[in-house]
Order: structure tokens, then C-alpha cells, then sequence
């Protein structure tokens, strides 16, 4: 009984670690001959036997702070004098002009207006959208805002006011779902292709498929000149043009046209005093298959 409750107080003696805020603070151990004079080393083996295992390590969990926003990013970047802003501003008001062009001759379609007069909005947003890129070039204010600004334009006033446009007028000569299938058609190949185009890189020489401003123009012109051909026909045309801007086929850019022989040039041009809605056509039909051929020759040169 004297031993055991010797050994008792003895247990009690004995300090274990205590953990103080944050970091837990463990007692060494003390040698028996200051702590515990009297014990034997057999006692001394039972205590430590017994005695509490010091805590385990804290693991720090390491709380994320709070993640940082990302800063915005400006509109115009560079240097952001007056003068730069007012070219800035300048760049894209061509942007809404031909935006709202588009819209106007959307409005212009569904009040049942002279188709021709839509047609001729459509002509003005090719311009004003050509404006914009030249300035923004000219003025050094290129930015990724004046891009997706300009994408979004021409998805109005390419890929939806020409369909309609073109609705308004073939309106009657076909069946209204053919009709509504095709103009359709145009509005989903143009966003593809001006998405494609955002994405894509860029080649100086050639359009993959026909760019929407051109679409647009041809579809414009075609309203504006009454080719005069039956309304199966014209809407066989449109889907051909609509395919033809999400096809992979490479189109020469106008500057590359430009620098065709003389005569070739020339030729159109007599050709639209004698018979302009004949050589439209013909014009146009030349422009469409000269991507195919294109291709095909670039295959064949590439097989050499």
C-alpha cells in the first residue's frame, strides 16, 4: 500500500506538455536524481511507461487570402490624351453609324418599304465599316474593345439586316419556309464566320470563305439591281453565298483583285454599260468559284 501510493504521488509529479496560444511548449525531460530523488529505476521505467505521450504536432492550414480582382481593362489602352480619345471616339461612331444603319434598315423591311431602300442602308454600313478599321489604323487606336465592337456591328448589319432584307424581298415569289429557311441559313453561317475570324490567326493574302461584308454587299447590290431571275433561283444564290462564308475555301482580298491585268478590269467595266445586272451575275458567279479553283491549285502545288 506504502509503494503503491509512493508511486501514485509520484505520477502526479510528473509534468506533460501544455500547448500556450499557437505553439505547444513540451517539457523536457528532467533526470530522476533532481526530480525524483527516492525513485528507483524500476519505478522510474512504470512512470515513464504510463506517463502521457507529449501532444501531437498542429497542423497549420494555411487559409487563402482574399484572391485579388483583376484589374479592368481599359478601353483605349496606351496614352490617354484628348487627342487620342477624340480619334478613339471618332472610330467608333463608324462602328454605331453602321450598326444602326443595319437597324434602320431592319425597320425599314418589317414597315414594308421599299426593299431598295433597306438595300441601300446595307451599302452604307459596308462603308462606314470599312471607315472604321482605316481610322483606327490610320490614328494608331486599335484596341480589343474596337474589335468586339465591331464584330458585334457587323452581326447586326451583316448577318441579321441583310437576311431580312433580303426577306422583305423575295418575299411572295417562293414558299414562305424556303424563304425563311434560307435567310436563316445566312444569319447563322455569319456568326460562325465572324466568329471564326475573331479566333483565327490572320493571312495577309487570302479570306477563309467569304468575308460577310462581301455577302452583304453582293446580297444589297442584288436587291438594289432586280436581277430579274426567278425567286428559286435568287434563294439557291443566297444559300450558295451563305455556305460559301463558313467554307474553308481561300478568297483573294480586293487589293490582291486590284493588282489583276488591266483588261480584267476593264472588262466589268464595259460590261456594266452594256448589261449591269448580266455582268453582276457574272461577276459574282467568277468571285464564288474562284475559291475552289484556288484550292485546288494550291493542293495540287502543294503535292510537287
Amino acid at each position: 500500500m506504502r509503494q503503491g501510493s509512493s508511486f501514485a504521488r509520484q505520477m502526479l509529479l510528473v509534468r506533460v506538455g501544455r500547448q500556450r496560444g499557437a505553439t505547444p511548449v513540451i517539457d523536457a525531460p528532467v533526470p530522476s536524481a533532481t526530480r525524483l530523488p527516492d525513485l528507483d529505476p524500476r519505478s522510474l521505467a512504470q512512470i515513464e511507461a504510463l506517463a502521457p505521450v507529449s501532444p501531437a504536432p498542429i497542423v497549420t492550414v494555411e487559409v487563402p487570402a482574399t484572391p485579388v480582382p483583376p484589374a479592368p481593362i481599359p478601353l483605349l489602352p496606351g496614352e490617354r490624351s484628348v487627342s487620342r480619345r477624340v480619334k478613339f471616339a471618332v472610330v467608333q461612331g463608324c462602328t454605331l453609324a453602321s450598326l444602326l444603319l443595319g437597324m434602320t434598315a431592319i425597320m425599314l423591311a418589317v414597315a414594308g418599304a421599299d426593299p431598295r431602300l433597306g438595300a441601300a442602308c446595307l451599302l452604307a454600313c459596308i462603308t462606314f465599316d470599312g471607315l472604321d478599321g482605316a481610322l483606327a489604323r490610320k490614328f494608331g487606336v486599335a484596341s480589343p474593345f474596337g474589335v468586339q465592337m465591331d464584330s458585334l456591328g457587323d452581326m447586326t448589319s451583316f448577318g441579321i439586316a441583310a437576311p431580312v432584307v433580303v426577306y422583305a424581298a423575295l418575299r411572295g415569289e417562293v414558299p414562305t419556309g424556303v424563304l425563311i429557311g434560307t435567310c436563316a441559313l445566312v444569319a447563322a453561317c455569319a456568326a460562325i464566320r465572324l466568329a471564326r475570324f475573331n479566333v483565327s490567326p490572320k493571312d495577309g493574302r487570302f479570306f477563309c470563305g467569304v468575308p460577310t461584308t462581301m455577302a452583304a454587299a453582293v446580297l444589297a447590290l442584288s436587291v438594289l439591281l432586280g436581277l430579274g431571275l426567278p425567286g428559286s433561283v435568287m434563294v439557291a444564290g443566297v444559300a450558295l453565298i451563305a455556305i460559301a462564308m463558313v467554307s474553308s475555301f481561300p478568297y483573294a482580298k480586293l487589293v490582291k483583285v486590284f493588282r489583276l491585268p488591266p483588261w480584267l478590269l476593264i472588262l466589268p467595266v464595259f460590261g456594266a454599260l452594256l448589261n449591269p445586272r448580266l455582268t453582276f451575275g457574272l461577276v459574282v458567279l467568277a468571285y464564288l468559284l474562284s475559291g475552289p479553283l484556288l484550292w485546288a491549285y494550291q493542293r495540287k502545288s502543294a503535292r510537287v
